[in-house]
């Protein structure tokens, strides 16, 4: 199993550019040549299980699909991606759901914050009815949507200033977070001042503070080095969003059925071995956060849910999807006020 230190290490094999395997390099007769774009760094466990997945792949069909992972924006930004796949011109990507929401809105709803309150009820509903409800919608924008959903884990919050320990001290805050209009509307219901920025300006952002803050699992807080410009990080567990791998509906649909059962279960499972790489991970990471620096604290989150209730957040939120998607996620995460 991959634990952070050799998902970590993995990493660092691949280099900082693009992914390219032994397979790739190798692969100028491949009758399926596919790229695969993510927003993600290289040393994170998506991009490690990827390349394991499609060197599975290679293998299996003896050559015959070649897939070459190029991580951290390298093919543009997500909305640029989202373009290319719909298009055609990129085969493969992954997003999370809160960035795929601007093209398909019900991905964003698992992101309603502090719904989900553990792993058990994520996984219930994402391999689940609620899941299926998502994948539905996204097929209609002309994706087709992988079965497995990966993990980009329950977000935090960092800070270079002070410590977050109530809403009240969001209040002006200045804190980067995704282009995604749900939690930019979250982070206003209170009190901050959110700046949408995507991934790949997020680190420049905190060090020359556009940003005092900024929000994510801590996976990506390691892997993107934001400890270099941040001093606290409070486990707020404020959000969980996943990531969904997707294929150009234009392309896939001319894929011989053969070939997209091979890519398919090689992708869902590496998709579960990397659930299982977070879980694992998340209590090192946090040691190894300490290590560089982080100082960590906990909240209490009935305390925020309280003040986004009073700010009717839940009410405007609910009434943004669709009332099978709501009913869905509530018979998931619990009640939801």
């Amino acid at each position: 199993m991959l634990n952070r230190r050799n998902f970590l290490a993995a990493g660092a094999l691949l280099g900082s550019g693009t992914v390219t395997s032994g397979a790739w390099a190798q692969a100028a007769n491949a009758e399926f040549k596919f790229k695969l774009g993510t927003d993600l760094p290289v040393t994170h466990s998506v991009n490690v299980r990827l390349k394991e997945a499609l060197d599975a792949i290679s293998a299996e069909t003896k050559g015959r699909v070649a897939i070459q992972l190029f991580p951290n924006n390298q093919l543009g930004s997500d909305s640029d991606m989202m373009s290319q796949v719909r298009s055609g011109a990129l085969e493969l990507a992954t997003f999370p759901g809160m960035v795929m929401s601007t093209l398909v809105p019900v991905t964003a709803i698992t992101g309603t914050g502090f719904a989900f309150s553990s792993y058990d009820k994520v996984w219930a509903a994402m391999d689940g009815a609620m899941g299926n409800h998502i994948r539905t919608a996204i097929a209609k924008a002309n994706l087709a949507p992988f079965e497995a959903v990966w993990d980009n884990g329950f977000r935090q919050i960092t800070t270079s200033s002070k410590p977050i320990q109530t809403p009240d001290d969001l209040k002006n805050f200045k804190i980067r977070v995704p282009v995604v209009p749900l939690w930019v509307q979250m982070f206003k219901a209170l009190g901050a001042a959110p700046v949408s920025l995507p991934l790949s300006e997020a680190y420049q952002a905190l060090q020359t503070k556009v940003a005092d803050g900024q929000e994510n699992p801590l996976a990506l807080i390691e892997a993107a080095k934001f400890f270099e410009v941040q001093k606290y990080c409070s486990l707020t567990n404020h959000a969980w969003d996943g990531f969904w791998f997707v294929a150009s509906g234009k392309v896939w649909k001319g894929v011989p059925d053969d070939v997209k059962t091979v890519v398919a279960k090689h992708i869902n499972a590496a998709a579960k071995k990397q659930r299982d790489d977070i879980a694992k991970a998340n209590v090192d990471l946090q040691k190894s956060l300490e290590g560089k620096g982080l100082v960590f604290n906990k909240v209490d989150t009935g305390a925020f849910r309280s003040a986004l209730s009073k700010a009717n957040f839940y009410k405007d939120v609910k009434e943004r999807f669709d009332k099978d998607a709501w009913a869905l996620l509530t018979q998931y995460a619990g009640d939801i006020a």
